[in-house]
């Protein structure tokens, strides 16, 4: 029995010798490009892929700026504690922020897209929670700079500026005109959606790093008569 075997097409001109050896005809084979003529991405290098480092839907839309996937990661791992340390280089107060935030990271998670966005703001809330059952507390990053920084206001902004100079190396102090530091944290949230126990905490941890807290000072003119001596502004 001969070993050719011809495979009928409609041209009746494909000729099968055995299922890995095929013959064809020449009009079916690609064409052979020029590449001296022909701009592309041969010799001339005209063109080129660019690789671009994107931010995730979910950090581009969170206004505190948090790497929100490289904590999920570690918390997905069970790594709690590295979790918590990376999701603090920008947000000193995760336990807050798990409770009172609008979570508009949440509505840019792609995963929505799928069956359900992630609920960051729960898992925030959890590592917030965890750092005070397990006392966890800051590290500071450089060594005393010899500087002192005085804040006015003792409000988020005011508490999350003191942390991150405090991280630093920077001597650094509160004053608050109000009896004590929160601002609308403490003001303008109702307890039940934050619990004044976890925001003390919070401002605790903070003052932990050596931040001074100075309430019932209103500063009136900190470029004049109530500029704190030796400050750097």
């Amino acid at each position: 029995m001969s070993t050719w075997s011809i495979a009928q097409s409609r041209d009746r001109k494909l000729m099968v010798r055995s299922p890995l050896s095929v013959s064809i005809k020449p009009s079916d084979m690609t064409p052979i490009v020029d590449l001296t003529h022909d701009k592309g991405t041969g010799p001339f290098r005209v063109r080129r892929p660019v690789y671009v480092d994107l931010l995730p839907p979910c950090n581009g839309a969170c206004p505190a700026g948090e790497n929100i996937q490289a904590w999920l990661d570690l918390a997905q791992a069970g790594k709690y504690r590295q979790a918590w340390e990376a999701l603090v280089r920008d947000n000193p107060m995760p336990a807050v922020h798990g409770r009172v935030c609008y979570h508009p990271r949440e509505s840019a998670c792609n995963r929505g897209a799928l069956d359900a966005p992630v609920s960051i703001h729960a898992i925030q809330r959890f590592l917030g929670d965890l750092t005070s059952q397990q006392s966890w507390s800051f590290k500071v990053d450089d060594a005393p700079s010899g500087k002192r920084v005085l804040v006015v206001g003792g409000g988020p902004c005011g508490l999350s500026a003191a942390y991150h100079l405090a991280r630093l190396g920077h001597s650094v102090e509160i004053h608050e005109a109000g009896p004590l530091a929160g601002g609308m944290m403490h003001f303008g949230i109702p307890a039940y959606r934050l619990p004044r126990a976890d925001l003390k905490r919070e401002i605790a941890r903070i003052e932990a790093l050596g931040v001074k807290f100075v309430t019932n000072h209103r500063v009136a003119d900190h470029d004049q008569g109530d500029r704190w001596p030796g400050s750097h502004r």
